[in-house]
């Protein structure tokens, strides 16, 4: 099998600096950074839009967010892999061909599969929100998954222009799909693509709609009360969920989005509760960027979940 994914962009940093490893159907890791930068565009001009190049900005912003791993870290009260021999491994990012979007998607499910296939945990830098589709389609032969999507927006649209698998549609796509068992959507505000339609849509189907105003009401802490325990999660964040003092470089800043704090404490709260068998963060338009401070929160995010896992014990099931 011919590889399907290449180096990261301009032979750069690798997230944390860690060894690249592109041939996925050997891989031998406990966590897997992988970069989505295109994913299915409803138009042209967003074949290869900007986000595309957050895989790049959020690698070369870690080494910013991190003085490495035997560093101790305030938000883990220790080092990173704590002192343990986990092993991490940037896959550098899924070949992207403007000629075949299908193909794209095929590519990204792939990936993922084989990341899976080898008992690593995959940890996704897109790219649009479109990109989860295809991730969690990879993970149908380990169902049940419970998604846990932090977001601005409702991302329920059917369709637009045809196009069926876009940014605005992921929740309903993996609605749609055996495996995934339920959803929590936290951190809603604001206006989006959404009409009375999709939000009765999202209703019908038992999705758990959180509003950025009842997080901040009631605390992160009873929101993560109301998320089932013992579930494989599977946390997708959409940039424009964060508040943009946190998270400026989206397409459609709205203010009053979930603080860093809490998104740190959904994490580890989510590893405490169960399994997180992936992560995505997405979304992220670098262009619009404050001094890197969008790249560096997405960063650290990454590593609150790394840490975490590691703390649970979540790779020590793992033969060494």
């Amino acid at each position: 099998m011919p590889n399907i994914t290449e180096k990261p962009k301009q032979n750069l940093h690798s997230f944390l600096e860690c060894n690249v490893e592109l041939d996925l159907t050997s891989l031998d890791a406990d966590v897997a950074i992988l970069g989505i930068p295109h994913a299915d565009p409803y138009s042209m001009e967003q074949i290869n839009n900007d986000q595309a190049n957050a895989p790049t900005a959020v690698r070369q912003a870690s080494i910013l967010a991190s003085d490495g791993p035997s560093q101790w870290d305030f938000d883990l009260g220790g080092t990173i892999f704590d002192n343990k021999p986990v092993r991490m491994v940037d896959c550098g990012d899924v070949i992207g061909n403007p000629r075949d979007i299908a193909g794209n998607s095929i590519r990204a499910e792939d990936a993922v599969r084989l990341i899976r296939r080898s008992g690593a945990l995959p940890i996704i830098i897109g790219g649009d929100h479109g990109v989860p589709v295809p991730v969690l389609r990879a993970y149908s032969d380990e169902g049940p998954i419970y998604v846990v999507q932090i977001d601005a927006h409702l991302d329920w649209l059917d369709q637009l222009n045809g196009v069926t698998e876009g940014f605005s549609s992921p929740m309903r796509r993996a609605s749609e799909m055996p495996h995934v068992s339920g959803m929590h959507q936290i951190g809603l505000r604001n206006q989006g693509s959404a009409t009375a339609a999709e939000v009765e849509a999202a209703i019908a189907y038992g999705s758990n709609l959180v509003t950025a105003e009842y997080l901040h009401d009631e605390g992160i802490e009873k929101v993560l009360s109301q998320i089932p325990d013992g579930r494989n999660y599977y946390i997708t964040f959409d940039a424009d969920g964060l508040d943009p003092s946190i998270m400026p470089a989206v397409a459609g800043p709205a203010p009053g989005g979930v603080t860093y704090l809490q998104a740190c404490k959904l994490i580890r709260g989510l590893v405490a509760k169960g399994n997180v068998v992936g992560m995505d963060i997405v979304e992220l338009t670098p262009s619009r960027d404050l001094n890197e401070i969008s790249s560096i929160t997405a960063s650290r995010l990454i590593i609150n979940l790394v840490g975490w896992a590691t703390r649970s014990g979540y790779f020590d099931k793992k033969d060494k």
